[in-house]
């Protein structure tokens, strides 16, 4: 009876122990990283939403650099500017 409980408890470790050292070494696993400098958020002028600048439409309008937070927001403010006459 010892013999049958030691081999189940034997067992049990080492799947676990090959389960663990399988997942780990898995093509699918991602490496979360942390970025330790803080990013430079900007805002778009259109919808007043902060977005990061590495992320953001970047577009010069009137002289001035300005940044979207997507393409909708662009021709909305190109649209307006255009209405403006600015």
């Amino acid at each position: 009876m010892l013999r049958l409980i030691l081999f189940i408890v034997s067992t049990v470790i080492l799947y676990t122990l090959l389960h663990f050292l399988m997942k780990g070494m898995s093509p699918g696993r991602r490496t979360i990283t942390r970025r330790t400098d803080p990013e430079e958020l900007v805002q778009d002028p259109c919808c007043q939403t902060y977005i990061p600048k590495r992320l953001a439409i970047r577009k010069t309008v009137a002289g001035r650099e300005c940044y979207f937070c997507n393409q909708d927001c662009l021709h909305k403010y190109l649209k307006n500017s255009r209405a403006d006459g600015s």
